[in-house]
């Protein structure tokens, strides 16, 4: 008796491992944060961050889940998403065939094709109790999210392609945990949450961070002294609020900035030519959207408003 087969599919969903970084930065603001959204995983419900892109949601979404101490699964939405993308799909075929010519007379033939399945994400992160990072999940159409709806609150995940014993879902495991971000509404490319799923979490809204978190970090991802990295951030939270809807420029602006001058050895100073250059590149279209219409700002201009602001800024601090 002789047995064949042959088969396609795709590579198993990857998974990573974090551990706590050494050099998060630790304020009240965050330990705060940190603290209640730690309670709600560790009894077992989702959370999720919500707020401005440049708030440090995916950073506090890494660090919890680098404290739950569990393998870590990682998505990102997408609008091309269905449900899927998040459960799993057939992928292939398996053909085997089995030739039976125990009896020399009788020749028997057997030859059987059958779908293979291969899980996705969600079901591998359901299955092993892995910690599932979804990352800015509004940005995938609500209907790819259904199967997050049994997992978050029956605990189940429907997957009638897995044909596992005839069954059509698993249960979760119990250390399986979800954290997830989200950007506002008004954003580009982003869908409304559906409210049956939002209801499933517990959301917490993530603002930027007040100046002397913020200057914090700025200086310890980037090494540039506190005192220069306190005229940058206020120059970025300057213009932040001067914005028409207050979140942009984003920490992100202050940490290319920053970067830039330690590099160059230049000073946070509107007299050093490398931050004049740096902040029109950086700035300049933050500044921009400052004017009724909108338009780009001659290089004068930029320089000029850039010394407004940190003049303004500096002089708020010093009283």
């Amino acid at each position: 008796m002789t047995e064949t087969a042959t088969a396609r599919q795709e590579a198993p969903p990857e998974r990573v491992s974090l551990e706590p970084s050494q050099d998060f930065v630790l304020t009240e603001h965050i330990e705060d944060m940190t603290a209640r959204a730690m309670t709600y995983l560790e009894i077992g419900m989702a959370v999720h961050f919500a707020g401005p892109a440049g708030a440090g949601k995916t950073t506090l979404a890494f660090h919890l889940a680098a404290r739950l101490g569990r393998p870590v699964v990682l998505m990102h939405g997408d609008d091309e998403f269905g449900s899927s993308d998040l459960v799993g799909r057939d992928t292939g075929f398996r053909r085997s065939k089995v030739v039976d010519n125990y009896i020399s007379s009788v020749l028997r033939t057997e030859e059987r094709v059958n779908s293979v399945w291969m899980e996705n994400r969600l079901t591998t992160a359901c299955q092993l109790g892995y910690t599932l990072i979804y990352d800015e999940f509004t940005r995938s159409r609500p209907e790819a999210n259904n199967p997050l709806l049994t997992v978050l609150e029956e605990r189940i995940l429907n997957v009638p392609g897995m044909r596992r014993g005839g069954e059509g879902y698993l249960a979760v495991h119990p250390e399986f945990r979800a954290i997830f971000t989200s950007n506002p509404d008004e954003y580009a490319g982003v869908h409304r949450g559906q409210d049956a799923l939002l209801d499933r979490m517990v959301t917490m809204q993530v603002g930027h961070f007040d100046r002397d978190t913020e200057v914090q970090i700025v200086a310890s991802k980037t090494g540039l002294a506190l005192e220069q990295t306190g005229y940058v951030v206020d120059l970025v939270r300057a213009l932040r609020g001067a914005s028409e809807a207050g979140n942009l420029p984003s920490i992100r602006a202050a940490f290319s900035i920053a970067r830039v001058l330690v590099h160059r050895g230049a000073s946070a100073s509107p007299d050093d030519a490398t931050f004049r250059w740096v902040c029109r590149d950086v700035l300049g279209s933050s500044i921009s959207k400052l004017t009724p219409q909108g338009h780009s700002l001659p290089t004068s201009v930029v320089d000029d408003v850039v010394s407004r602001l940190y003049r303004e800024a500096t002089e708020h601090v010093t009283h």
